[in-house]
């Protein structure tokens, strides 16, 4: 079995209708409740204005209280044109005057519901407003008359199928004065107006919806310059959209450190330190390189003025005023104990709201610490950090802590809300002090776990290596000195090991040498041997021939000597 949807009637004002599940009860009454001041009467004109622009619902406006002068010119202030909706007969206004000297006899509302059905005809509204209803209720006698006459009253606009909103001044013990429209309106809204360590915060609560889910917490909400802006940060749920996508931080080697790559769009980074530790020119490197996208960036300065900051800034080569100028950078001035907490945060949301940024800094927002204790602190923190996650907006906060505490530790524990946590730090050694950069963490991506030490320059911001030995972590002239002394270590080295390359290089000329002369004279014996060897062979072949010429001369001679002397006196 499915279930019906009680219908709802927009009021045109996001938050609102944010909390309410969509809007007022369509066709039925709703009561705004409060005291002097808390925005009443101006959501009540809204309401209207908003159903009229945007919805296309006449309205009508019934004024107990104020005069419709009056009241068309504070409307005119939020740039809500009146005027042009009386003359297209989008809205009728109506200033009841009540006068008790001029009330005789039995007094009843049958009066009001002529007045009110002529307005209704004249627009043919489907919208209405009666402020302040208490104001009828102040010459009844009885308490039990008082209820059957708002309850005529509300069953005289109900059967015409009118969304009515009822607004009665704040009492004691009960929501209102005569504590009974409470009872018989179908949804109630109380306002509330607080001061909080000499601050004002305006907070709106839902105390009862009939037939409807709603939001029951408290919620801030401001009266600007265009009206009023609930704050639902608390509605929002976990879920927002990831990425995959990086963004440069603005320091090259800090993104080197950041698998190379820069921190995650959409995510939330706390650049955190002491005083001095240099977390305003991170964030402002951060906000210069998104505007160099062309991205948009606001910047809330929660300790100095923007004009200060950027003549600052502009010493580390980071010049934002161009990007102020383009319109892709905004500054947010406000100071700590210039509004109550929730406020700041009703104002952070508005101004997210209005510009669209893609990039937000808040800095420092560990100053608003101070106004509230750590839970309240906390809290904001989560708030504002899902409101922009679920917008994707990737956001950078600066955290100051003490000197005296551990230099890893912000005054307050916030890291399981952050994303990425880069840690400022102070190293006092040599009778100097040395800026030190630290990632803490980044979820979802391999980082550095080193230290680098953090130098502001006129170039800009620098992070160079720290040197770990034997004698620890040095930094500064340290680390400089122990740097050259190194160095000329290596030096010596290079020279010695450049002798003894010299010194194996004449050697080895000398055992070329000396080799090369071995070889000659053994070349020039080979040569003489063989020289010898040849001699020998020819000794030893012309012995040969002589041998065999000796021999042939003595068969010769033997041959002579057998042959006679004289062969004719042989006998």
């Amino acid at each position: 079995m499915s279930l019906s949807e009680l219908p709802k009637c927009p009021t045109g004002i996001a938050g609102l209708d944010a909390i309410t599940g969509g809007g007022l009860p369509q066709g039925r009454s709703t009561l705004l409740c409060g005291g002097t001041g808390v925005g009443k009467t101006l959501l009540g004109l809204e309401f209207l204005v908003h159903g009229a622009n945007q919805y296309g619902e006449a309205g009508v406006f019934i004024t107990l209280e104020e005069d419709d002068l009056e009241l068309i010119s504070n409307a005119d202030s939020l740039g809500f044109d009146i005027g042009g909706l009386l003359k297209s007969n989008r809205l009728e206004i109506d200033h009841v005057v009540l006068e008790r000297s001029e009330i005789t006899g039995a007094y009843d509302l049958d009066g009001l519901f002529i007045r009110l059905d002529l307005a209704l005809v004249k627009v043919n509204a489907k919208r209405i407003v009666l402020d302040s209803v208490d104001m009828l209720f102040m010459s009844f006698p009885s308490p039990v008359l008082i209820r059957e006459e708002i309850r005529r009253l509300l069953r005289w606009i109900k059967k015409r199928g009118i969304t009515v909103v009822i607004t009665s001044a704040g009492g004691g013990q009960n929501l209102t004065r005569d504590g009974m429209e409470e009872y018989v309106s179908d949804c109630v809204i109380a306002l509330d107006n607080r001061i909080a360590q000499q601050c004002t915060t305006r907070f709106l609560r839902i105390v009862k919806y009939r037939g409807s889910a709603h939001g029951s917490n408290e919620y801030p909400f401001l009266i600007g310059p265009t009206g009023i802006s609930v704050l639902p940060i608390t509605l929002l749920e976990t879920k927002a959209p990831v990425s995959t996508e990086h963004i440069s931080s603005g320091i090259h080697r800090l993104d080197t450190m950041l698998d190379g790559k820069g921190y995650y769009r959409g995510s939330t980074i706390m650049v955190s330190g002491p005083p001095g530790s240099g977390k305003t020119s991170v964030a402002s490197k951060f906000a210069e390189a998104a505007c160099a996208r062309g991205e948009r960036c606001l910047y809330f300065l929660l300790e100095e003025s923007a004009e200060q900051m950027t003549r600052n800034m502009q010493s580390i080569r980071c010049d934002l005023q161009p990007y102020v100028e383009l319109g892709l950078l905004r500054f947010v001035e406000t100071r700590m104990y210039q509004y109550g907490i929730e406020e700041h945060l009703a104002r952070f949301h508005q101004s997210i709201v209005d510009f669209t940024p893609s990039v937000a800094v808040f800095d420092p927002l560990s100053v608003l610490h101070h106004m509230e204790d750590k839970g309240e602190f906390r809290t904001l923190v989560v708030r504002v950090v899902n409101f922009l996650k679920a917008r994707q907006i990737t956001t950078l906060l600066t955290v100051g802590i003490g000197r005296g505490n551990h230099p890893l530790t912000p005054d307050v524990c916030l890291s399981s809300s952050i994303d990425s946590w880069v840690a400022l730090l102070d190293v006092e050694a040599n009778g100097e002090r040395t800026r030190l950069l630290q990632i803490m963490k980044s979820r979802g991506m391999a980082h550095s776990n080193q230290l680098r030490e953090f130098k502001l320059t006129g170039n800009g911001i620098e992070l160079i290596d720290v040197y770990t030995g034997r004698s620890g972590v040095l930094t500064g002239t340290a680390r400089v000195a122990q740097e050259a002394e190194e160095s000329a270590l290596r030096e010596a080295k290079d020279i010695e090991a450049s002798c003894r390359a010299r010194n194996l290089a004449t050697r080895l000329k000398r055992k070329n040498a000396q080799i090369a002369a071995l070889e000659a004279a053994f070349a020039a014996e080979e040569v003489e041997h063989e020289h010898l060897i040849i001699l020998d062979q020819m000794r030893t072949l012309e012995w040969i021939h002589s041998s065999q010429q000796m021999a042939k001369a003595r068969e010769a001679d033997s041959e002579v000597a057998a042959v006679p002397a004289n062969p004719t006196n042989a006998d």
